[in-house]
């Protein structure tokens, strides 16, 4: 990876499509140690997490994991899911947050010198393409370890670098020793992103250009 010590820098993170990447790699995310290593490599000014949540719900299995990174760090960006039936009487959930991340790029490229897109979504090629012409260096965060790949590969050849996360596994992955923690706290934040990330394959495949 090539970062510079100089460099502002702001990690997107697209929830669902991160955590569908990590548990497809069989491992989970410690998202203490992931902002921790990318405040090592720069000088980091955001990191926004974005998600759909279901509005019609008191309760929702993703919440405690949104409010643990809305106080450590992490600036979300949520929106309701939109619930609909397809033609053939299938109910189905959209919650595609590829808009919002898009706009607060564009919006936030005249304040940061690396933008580090956390999806592998060919939609967003476009937008490193853009943000490229401001003259910003862009990496994508996916892997090539799955089969298929989680990223496009028109968004890894656009991107000014791409970082397997496969290859950051001992870095920003949640510890053997926290397996007890994880267990009480996250397992219903593991619940809710698979059924976010679910939901919204159903819609918008994250591979698809």
């Amino acid at each position: 990876m090539i970062f510079y010590p100089n460099e502002r820098m702001a990690l997107l993170i697209d929830g669902a499509n991160l955590y569908a990447t990590a548990k497809s790699l069989g491992f989970d995310i410690d998202y203490k140690r992931l902002l921790k290593m990318f405040r090592s490599k720069g000088h980091l000014i955001r990191a926004l997490y974005y998600t759909a949540l279901a509005e019609d719900q008191e309760y929702s299995s993703i919440r405690p994991l949104i409010d643990w990174l809305d106080y450590n760090g992490y600036s979300m960006v949520t929106k309701p899911t939109k619930e609909f039936t397809d033609a053939s009487g299938r109910r189905k959930i959209k919650g595609n947050m590829d808009i919002e991340l898009a706009v607060d790029a564009m919006e936030l490229a005249d304040h940061l010198d690396h933008i580090v897109i956390f999806s592998g979504d060919g939609d967003f090629r476009s937008l490193v393409e853009a943000l490229q012409y401001k003259g910003k260096r862009v990496s994508v965060v996916s892997t090539l370890q799955t089969q298929p790949p989680m990223v496009a590969d028109e968004l890894r050849r656009q991107a000014d670098q791409f970082i397997d996360i496969a290859d950051l596994e001992k870095e920003i992955g949640r510890a053997s020793s926290d397996r007890s923690h994880r267990e009480i706290t996250s397992r219903r934040d593991d619940i809710g992103n698979e059924a976010e990330f679910e939901d919204d394959d159903a819609v918008d495949d994250p591979t698809e250009d």
